[in-house]
């Protein structure tokens, strides 16, 4: 299982990213990743640190699908993966109801079907070619009557990129239950989850990817989760840095369903509580730097591929260096660990 980090706040100056660029080129973790930024937009952040000379594997997770059509989230991400020279990760997630509604007027009728498209789509523009499994499993969902959500009224036949020579883009998806986790098994390259515990990815993630994939006849996405951490030290309260980090998602329905699903205690009207349910669950990994790795490596038993450390609580409570401290303490922890399973 690789460990990467996610820079996880909408940055307004572009250094304060670079703490955790230089971790990640200095080898202590696997790729940087950002979330939607409506303040120094994420692929120009990138962008910037490639400027600066950090040629290392991006990824996002994940840009929102109303905020741009699937062929510019196409160019954007090939333009990273030349700028860096690595292949890039470009997760996208249709983003809450009342954000869709804001943009188009209304909310997808089915973002099941809205995700699938903007799939399609994103393949096509990148140069992808769909599989006899994947238009099998097209045809089966008309079957079953999904309608089919359109991005744009010009998808790839209509319009097309200009080559570029690019190490490649992997196509990610957002998923926190099994039925979005279904269309990525059939049609993304990579699922991205955010504070999903192992045994629920165990239990009802996994095997809706394997689902997915069988249907369409390729390959299984590998699985990219997102984990709160903290170190545990002096003056800090883990209950209070995990409402600090997810305050938002906590107050989220789909989050807070997909956190009961997982056997929690939530309700999407009290996110203080809900953060008491995220340390006392486990879900928000605090403790020793060897305690933090121990708890990470049941995400691996569980099937994920790459865990992203989020230390978005130490940073908005404690400061940026006090996050990456954390991070370098925990990245010497996990390579030990690692280093020891091998031996």
């Amino acid at each position: 299982m690789e460990t990467s980090v996610i820079f996880p706040v909408m940055p307004k100056d572009p250094t304060d990213a670079v703490p955790f660029a230089e971790l990640v080129a200095g080898g202590d973790f696997a790729r940087l990743w950002q979330g939607q930024s409506l303040a120094i937009e994420s692929h120009q952040m990138f962008a910037y640190l490639a400027g600066m000379g950090f040629r290392f594997p991006v990824g996002t997770s994940v840009t929102l699908m109303p905020l741009r059509h699937p062929m510019e989230a196409a160019a954007h991400a090939r333009s990273l993966a030349r700028l860096t020279g690595r292949r890039m990760t470009l997760g996208i997630g249709p983003g809450s109801p009342d954000f869709v509604a804001g943009l188009r007027g209304e909310p997808y009728e089915s973002p099941r079907a809205a995700c699938a498209d903007y799939l399609r789509q994103l393949r096509g523009f990148l140069g992808g070619r769909r599989t006899d499994g994947e238009r099998r499993a097209d045809d089966e969902r008309r079957a079953d009557g999904e309608r089919r959500e359109e991005v744009s009224g010009h998808g790839s036949r209509q319009s097309g990129l200009p080559d570029l020579g690019h190490p490649g883009v992997e196509i990610g998806l957002g998923v926190l239950r099994p039925a979005l986790a279904r269309v990525a098994g059939e049609l993304a390259d990579a699922a991205i989850t955010w504070m999903t515990p192992p045994a629920y990815l165990a239990r009802d993630v996994v095997p809706a990817l394997h689902r997915g994939a069988r249907a369409a006849g390729r390959p299984v996405p590998r699985l990219v989760t997102v984990v709160h951490v903290a170190v545990a030290r002096g003056g800090r309260d883990p209950r209070q840095l995990a409402f600090t980090a997810a305050r938002a998602h906590l107050g989220a329905p789909h989050y807070t369903d997909m956190l009961k699903r997982a056997g929690l205690r939530v309700h999407p009207s009290q996110p203080y509580l809900n953060a008491r349910a995220l340390v006392d669950s486990g879900t928000f990994v605090y403790g020793t730097a060897r305690e933090v790795a121990a708890a990470l490596s049941e995400y691996g038993r569980a099937g994920v591929d790459e865990v992203v450390l989020n230390p978005a609580g130490v940073g908005l409570a404690h400061g940026w260096n006090a996050a990456v401290e954390d991070l370098a303490e925990l990245s010497a922890e996990i390579s030990l660990a690692q280093t020891d399973l091998i031996a």
